[in-house]
């Protein structure tokens, strides 16, 4: 089981992922990774010694080829997965694995020629992708955005 949370603020040591829900000129910019056939919305891992901030502007620009852009935090989210450690033994209990990570919004206005990364292509579109990379994580996202104004 997953759960999608979110907070006002946390510890920063804790945020550990950038995603960046992105438009273009009214239309979503979602990312195609080349070992996939599902769309999912551009994002990543913080490296070491990186600001959250840079993780979301260095992550745009890899998945989308960003060069110009607005970027503005909406909120801190976090996942929890929940694991049985043993299905039908009633003396094991379910561990949680909660990971933070922060949430933006970009508006595209120039993109690079070509993408220098593992994401084979972007889509640009009005609609949301029927085949999610994360089906029940990133439509959470987008929906608390949604809910909070953003777009």
């Amino acid at each position: 089981m997953i759960e999608v949370k979110f907070y006002d603020e946390i510890a920063d040591e804790k945020l550990k992922f950038a995603v960046i829900l992105t438009k273009t000129k009214g239309k979503w910019v979602f990312c195609k990774h080349k070992e996939r056939m599902t769309y999912e919305v551009p994002g990543g891992r913080r490296e070491p010694g990186e600001s959250i901030l840079h993780t979301a502007m260095r992550e745009l620009y890899e998945e989308t080829g960003a060069l110009l852009f607005d970027i503005t935090p909406v909120c801190v989210y976090s996942v929890v997965r929940n694991e049985e450690t043993a299905a039908h033994n009633t003396d094991s209990k379910a561990e949680a694995d909660e990971s933070f990570g922060m949430l933006y919004f970009a508006e595209i206005e120039e993109f690079e020629g070509e993408l220098h990364s593992e994401i084979e292509s972007i889509l640009i579109t009005e609609e949301m992708p029927a085949n999610w990379t994360y089906p029940l994580i990133q439509p959470k996202l987008l929906e608390y955005a949604k809910q909070a104004g953003f777009f």
